[in-house]
């Protein structure tokens, strides 16, 4: 009994005192997406392990074959899309967002059937993705699916669509952190406790439950923490500039990575053909660009595995651990300049190939392709610092490392979830301090150039606007100072009603100040008690101003913050409220609710 009322207790302090239900559900949640997440990668992997081993042959004719791939996924992902259509909008992760926003955290069954059979299709046959964004759709799906089941408010099914997104992201990089962060700072925008709690119970269950059935803690994708042994270099004040340009070329790689992908989404929407065929036109553009690299670049950066295939085809992982390993920079440590060039020209097929595969309508994710992005953008700074001798001992691997979190941060707007992400992965706290600089640094800089990440910018193409953080804080950083003011019309108590009708056709307002003769504050009459007494308006003339003012309205201060205003505009059930300085009762204008969320959104748009 005793034992039960602390748990109470502490189930109070906690917020969870009625739903602490939401902590059971979670752990429900993060053992189904353990092993889910196994269900959704080992599919995809051996596909690509059937494609290396298919391609190891002799036979040449294997390899123009596999090369022509990305068509017949493409092909079979379009006509899955068309079996199951869907009439929410968005799509993957963004899809998520807009649930939370507009379908109050309600996302159908048939999109995880959509985004997993669709994904292992796109990514096993060689289409440019990652499948971290699927899973987290498919987490998502799976949480709004069990809120649905138990029949929780809205507020709590968004917490269960996090829990979910956040185990299934935790599974597949065995990055428990790094779900939580991107799932609070990205899809749910809220950091509350009630919300951060079954969030981490979900997580750490679905990774333990991953690591209980492979027994190992590797990531799912394949880079574990031995690719990372070369980089266990210190950071010094002398390196912070080399981190800074650092930052700056991969948020600019990234803000072309996020312009590419939605002027290819744009593209494919204005192109006139059957939306079934969308995905596979544009693989074959990929397939294209993927028989210049094989006749001209094939053997350039030569592997164990796949030499002959272009490796900006699928998710990329096996270049990231070429990249990550000081063998491929050749016995000298450095970089070559032909090595250099190819990397140059593979950053820039890497977006145009990702884009063609996801713009066209394909199914994957950007986790991966950003990756990538950033282990090639890093190794080719790293190279071009180290030639140019201003990186004397230059580890380029570490800079590969580093560009990876950057280039993550940078195309999501989320550089916590980038560093946590990173850092769970190689489990090198040395590389703590690059990390979060040059993360930092390039999500403002894409920021100057996109105000809008990777995901926000097809919600706004929706219709959404999402703001930087929860929008109690963003309200709680403005006062009143911040809304531009309406003039009050100054009545008197003793003033008639037509008087009222007379400067409210003059001024073409609503709403009446009630001061006393030395224009101190004493009411409001608002717009509704008028409409009120016109009913009777014949008795207009005879009515006095006091008959029909409101004593019982709050009046705001010019030092206010918004969220305090914004709840007295909801207690009491009015237009505008005074401004009033509280010494001398002096009225300085009115504020009005339109008013005061047409500069919210402003404020958004700064963000």
């Amino acid at each position: 009994m005793l034992q039960t009322r602390q748990f109470r207790a502490l189930s109070r302090r906690l917020g969870l005192d009625r739903d602490w239900y939401l902590v059971l559900l979670a752990v429900t949640i993060g053992l189904i997406m353990g092993v889910a997440a196994l269900a959704f990668i080992i599919p995809i992997t051996w596909m690509e392990d059937r494609i290396e081993h298919l391609n190891g042959s002799q036979a040449e004719s294997m390899t123009w074959l596999i090369l022509f791939l990305p068509i017949a996924g493409a092909l079979l992902t379009g006509l899955v899309f068309w079996v199951l259509p869907l009439s929410l909008k968005g799509h993957g992760v963004a899809l998520c967002m807009y649930s939370v926003s507009r379908e109050k955290a309600r996302i159908p069954f048939r999109v995880l059937i959509r985004q997993w059979i669709g994904s292992t299709l796109t990514i096993g046959s060689g289409g440019s993705a990652g499948p971290e964004g699927p899973i987290v759709t498919i987490g998502a799906t799976v949480g709004s699916a069990m809120g649905r089941i138990v029949r929780v408010d809205p507020q709590n099914t968004a917490t269960l669509l996090g829990c979910g997104a956040a185990a299934g992201l935790a599974s597949v990089f065995n990055a428990p952190m790094a779900g939580i962060f991107f799932v609070l700072e990205v899809i749910l925008r809220d950091f509350s406790i009630r919300t951060f709690t079954p969030i981490v119970v979900a997580a750490v269950i679905s990774a333990a439950t991953t690591q209980t059935i492979l027994g190992t803690n590797q990531p799912l994708f394949g880079v574990g923490p031995e690719i990372f042994e070369s980089t266990n270099e210190k950071f010094t004040v002398i390196q912070a500039p080399e981190f800074l340009v650092l930052g700056v070329v991969c948020g600019l790689v990234a803000a072309l990575f996020s312009s590419t992908l939605r002027v290819t989404e744009s593209l494919f929407a204005r192109l006139k053909a059957p939306r079934i065929l969308k995905p596979s036109i544009g693989a074959l553009a990929l397939v294209l660009i993927g028989l210049i690299w094989f006749a001209v670049g094939s053997g350039v950066l030569e592997s164990d595995k796949n030499p002959d295939l272009p490796p900006f085809y699928g998710n990329g992982y096996l270049l990231i651990k070429q990249l990550l390993q000081p063998a491929f920079f050749g016995s000298t440590g450095s970089i070559s300049t032909v090595t250099l060039t190819i990397l140059g020209v593979l950053v820039f097929l890497k977006i145009v190939a990702t884009c063609l595969t996801l713009g066209s309508g394909g199914a994957g994710g950007l986790f991966a392709p950003s990756l990538l992005l950033g282990a090639m953008t890093g190794s080719l700074m790293g190279g071009i610092l180290e030639a140019a001798g201003l990186l004397p001992n230059a580890n380029p691997a570490q800079f590969a490392l580093v560009g990876m979190a950057a280039v993550v941060a940078a195309t999501t707007h989320a550089p916590l979830t980038a560093m946590v992400l990173v850092y769970e992965v190689t489990q090198n706290y040395a590389l703590i301090l690059p990390l979060m600089l040059t993360a930092v640094i390039a999500t403002i800089v894409t920021r100057l150039v996109n105000r809008e990440s990777i995901y926000t910018a097809e919600l706004r193409a929706l219709g959404v606007r999402m703001g930087t953080m929860s929008d109690l804080t963003m309200l709680r950083r403005m006062s009143v100072r911040d809304v531009p003011m309406i003039p009050p019309v100054l009545v008197n108590e003793s003033e008639s009603g037509q008087r009222l009708l007379e400067l409210s056709e003059r001024f073409s307002v609503n709403d009446f100040v009630v001061v006393d003769d030395e224009e101190h504050y004493l009411g409001l009459v608002t717009g509704n008690d008028l409409s009120h007494a016109l009913i009777y308006r014949e008795a207009i003339p005879l009515l006095q101003v006091g008959e029909i003012e409101r004593k019982d309205l709050p009046t705001v201060e010019l030092e206010e913050t918004l969220d305090v205003v914004l709840d007295k505009f909801s207690t009491h059930e009015v237009q505008s409220l005074a401004v009033v300085t509280p010494q001398t009762g002096e009225v300085l204008g009115l504020i009005s609710r339109t008013r005061l969320m047409r500069e919210y959104q402003r404020e958004l748009e700064k963000d």
